[in-house]
């Protein structure tokens, strides 16, 4: 009876690399729909003022005054995931009574009369589905932060074009961040909704729990982790869950606006305090409670950052309301 033969080697191994690399893909895949999850989940304190440089750009012939229905600033406001929907009175937001921003927006329109300063909060989607969950009929990120900047942006132009002289304070909370952030981008690198010659027109730009937040790429307020947003962290795995796009550092940072840019990001918020993903196996271990991580939520509180005794919603009111109070005076027809 001959011997058996052996099975070539290099097949036995096969399976098991097979094995090893459906287990990577399947790893990668939980550590999107962790920050996925955590990143539509609920986003200022009383700070000295940090004025911005100005900029270099020449400013353009404007009028000497402005419809008396304009006012001195337009203030954006847009809310994070589940705080905001696209019905929603942009005058007098409801669709999420406890919003986060609605502690700053609040605030500031009973501390100024409208014309000094108009709180516009955005009305959009503000959704974020899980793909991990085929009963989940809300709307993809994409869709909704979409919706989200073209709304805002639009509201932007339309004032621009009917009111020159109106500045604009612009904030945002989690997926407002990411909006409000990219706004000031465009508009700081010359990419439109405003022309560059209308940079100086933005006063100031607050974000809390910005995604695409990269360290030193602005003004960072109180404690400031070294992590990157969840967008930059996951930069390289895009188009592995659909409706999701992971953009990754934004294209010239905030250009002409960097120092006009504030941002509260509280270490250990996975959405803005993310390891950079080199690793999957190391990152799905760093990431893994994630969705139980309560920091994220708790930004009207002093638990996980504060200055001075104030909490992040507190200090955004106390720049914001500074910078209100010191932006110049348009006379009005």
């Amino acid at each position: 009876m001959g011997a058996r033969k052996a099975k070539p080697r290099g097949k036995r191994r096969l399976p098991k690399l097979l094995l090893f690399l459906g287990l990577l893909a399947i790893l990668a895949i939980i550590l999107i729909v962790v920050l996925v999850i955590t990143l539509l989940q609920p986003g200022p304190p009383r700070l000295p003022r940090i004025p911005g440089g100005p900029s270099t750009s020449e400013t353009k012939e404007r009028p000497d005054a402005q419809s008396a229905d304009c006012p001195d600033v337009l203030t954006v406001v847009i809310p994070g995931t589940w705080e905001s929907s696209p019905d929603d009175d942009p005058y007098n937001p409801s669709a999420n009574p406890r919003s986060l921003m609605l502690r700053v927006s609040s605030a500031l329109s009973e501390q100024f009369p409208s014309s000094r300063t108009s709180v516009y909060t955005v009305p959009y989607i503000a959704q974020f589905r899980n793909p991990t969950n085929l009963a989940d009929r809300q709307a993809d990120y994409n869709v909704s932060r979409t919706q989200g900047y073209k709304r805002a942006a639009g509201k932007i132009i339309d004032t621009n074009k009917n009111c020159p002289l109106t500045r604009y304070v612009i904030m945002g909370f989690s997926q407002g961040a990411v909006i409000a952030g990219d706004l000031a981008s465009n508009i700081g690198n010359g990419r439109g909704v405003l022309d560059a010659s209308d940079q100086d027109l933005v006063l100031g730009v607050g974000l809390i729990a910005d995604g695409r937040r990269q360290p030193g790429e602005q003004n960072d307020i109180g404690p400031s982790p070294e992590g990157v947003g969840a967008e930059i962290a996951l930069s390289g795995m895009r188009g592995i869950v659909p409706g999701i796009t992971m953009t990754g550092p934004r294209s010239g940072g905030f250009g002409e606006l960097q120092d006009r840019v504030q941002s509260i990001c509280a270490p250990g918020d996975l959405i803005c305090d993310s390891p950079t993903v080199t690793n999957p196996l190391r990152a799905a271990s760093q990431l893994a409670g994630a969705i139980n991580n309560p920091v994220h939520a708790m930004y009207a509180t002093p638990r996980y950052w504060s200055l001075d005794g104030s909490t992040a919603t507190q200090w955004m009111y106390g720049w914001a309301s500074d910078v209100i109070d010191e932006a110049p005076r348009p006379k009005h027809n």
